[in-house]
């Protein structure tokens, strides 16, 4: 059963088995290296590929780090990145947000200890100078929820200092938001909790939106007249939820941020809403940049319009501990909670089962024991339209997202255009558990992909069809994959 293959997807999270144990960083480093030594599914796949020799060395090099962490903020920095000798995600370590006052002290950084820096000046005045310019820089009124920040050049350096910033108590109108030195490119930038991030890149994108690191601001003023393919651009990569525009005649543009779960009843509403629309188009553009992933059921009502062929989907095995099947436990007893039937109630028990009795193995629970390598979804029909689509991939694509592009590229309709994918799907079903101090969280990997070893997705990603070099900027995507399409 569909319905049923998506258990294995569930995201819960589970206290593990508490020892007694210091709340310091090495006390907590060494509790995440015993849970995931015994319990991820890709761990001695990762040893197997790297070597013991160089686990070793890597050990030896972190607990040093490790010893001399300042802080909780600190020590979670260290173990993520000690993780990373791993693979390159499926896998996370974080700080609850309101540890006991009496474990490991999360020391302030001394910035927040000292007076802010502010800057004070008539804004009505400045709104008035802002508008008398003619061509835009870096200098204006800027929105970034929940912030307003108005940017000056003082001195040599442009100051980003807070206008407002709804339900933020830390942050007063005038306080120092970040700092971009003379060079227009290097500085510094001021995250919620007020701890500094090294600005490395900044840059003005057409004439209304800034870019800082990875954070998007929009010009709420002086508004310059802008380019449509930079709104729709920012547009994209702003919106969390999905939307559907007409870029012409024969051509649609779906835009999907993430394949989250929650999102599915939205994928789900657009698609039902524009499905008169969707299928007398010609060509259909899906923009999945930045797609991190999510559930596999989120891209089911997809599927009829790329399909053209049986599609197979190679399964996967999950690794049997102890710990790792308490989740299956979980929703067995709790599976009104999680929303099951009893009829997937006896399907999760069957599961556990099997589980419990392969401890320390690989175990396949899809398929109900029929001994299958791959699932096979066969429709009963193809549509005639969309006769062409083209998926929109780049290198933040991960997870199901890439799922979902194994299953697309055997579609006869389907290119994918842009750059190579993030690879990180071979080893996956994310499991979260609590450290005994209740600290820190850490995520990691119950699964394996039976294409293991022969069509290995992690550390390689998935390759476009069309690779979209660096001379198209990222806001002319679209309108690149529009004119391929649209060739006759």
């Amino acid at each position: 059963m569909k319905k049923i293959y998506t258990l294995i997807l569930l995201f819960l999270g589970i206290s593990t088995f508490t020892y007694a144990q210091n709340c310091n960083c090495e006390s907590n480093f060494q509790w995440v290296k015993k849970t995931f030594e015994e319990n991820d599914a890709g761990f001695q796949y990762a040893i197997d590929k790297k070597g013991l020799s160089a686990y070793n060395a890597h050990n030896s090099e972190f607990l040093n780090k490790i010893r001399n962490a300042k802080s909780n903020i600190e020590c979670t920095q260290t173990i993520y990145e000690w993780l990373k000798f791993f693979r390159a995600d499926h896998f996370s370590i974080s700080l609850n947000e309101q540890p006991n006052a009496s474990q490991f002290n999360n020391n302030l950084q001394t910035s927040n200890l000292k007076k802010w820096e502010t800057v004070k000046i008539d804004l009505k005045k400045y709104e008035k100078y802002l508008n008398s310019k003619k061509e835009p820089d870096l200098e204006g009124v800027w929105e970034s929820s929940p912030y307003i920040i108005a940017v000056k050049k003082i001195d040599n350096d442009y100051k980003g200092f807070i206008v407002s910033a709804q339900g933020l108590e830390n942050w007063k109108p005038n306080d120092l938001k970040f700092n971009i030195g003379s060079d227009k490119k290097t500085g510094s930038f001021y995250l919620r909790n007020k701890s500094s991030q090294e600005i490395k890149n900044v840059q003005i994108i057409g004439k209304n939106y800034l870019v800082i690191n990875d954070i998007i601001l929009k010009r709420v003023s002086p508004k310059f007249e802008n380019d449509k393919a930079i709104d729709t651009y920012f547009k994209s990569i702003s919106s969390q939820k999905p939307f559907l525009e007409e870029i012409n005649n024969s051509t649609l543009l779906l835009r999907i941020p993430t394949f989250d779960g929650s999102q599915k009843k939205y994928i789900d509403s657009i698609l039902l809403a524009n499905k008169q629309k969707i299928e007398s188009r010609e060509n259909l553009i899906i923009d999945l940049r930045n797609n991190g992933g999510g559930d596999d059921i989120s891209y089911s009502e997809l599927i009829p319009y790329i399909y053209t062929n049986p599609i197979r989907t190679v399964r996967t095995q999950m690794y049997s501990t102890v710990l790792n099947n308490k989740r299956m436990l979980d929703s067995y007893e709790n599976y009104e909670k999680y929303g099951y039937s009893k009829e997937d109630r006896e399907y999760i028990k069957k599961a556990y089962d099997k589980l419990n009795d392969n401890l320390g193995r690989f175990v396949m629970i899809q398929g109900n024991g029929d001994g299958k390598i791959i699932d096979e979804e066969k429709l009963d029909k193809i549509l005639p339209y969309p006769k062409n689509i083209g998926i929109i991939i780049n290198n933040k694509n991960g997870s199901t997202a890439e799922q979902f592009l194994l299953a697309s590229k055997q579609s006869k309709k389907v290119k994918l255009f842009g750059t190579t994918t993030a690879g990180v799907l071979d080893i996956s079903n994310m499991y979260f558990v609590e450290s005994p101090c209740k600290e820190f969280k850490l995520g990691y990997s119950l699964s394996k992909s039976l294409r293991v070893p022969d069509m290995e997705i992690d550390g390689k990603g998935i390759q476009p069809d069309y690779y979209i070099d660096k001379s198209i900027s990222e806001y002319d995507w679209v309108k690149y994959v529009n004119e391929i399409l649209n060739e006759k």
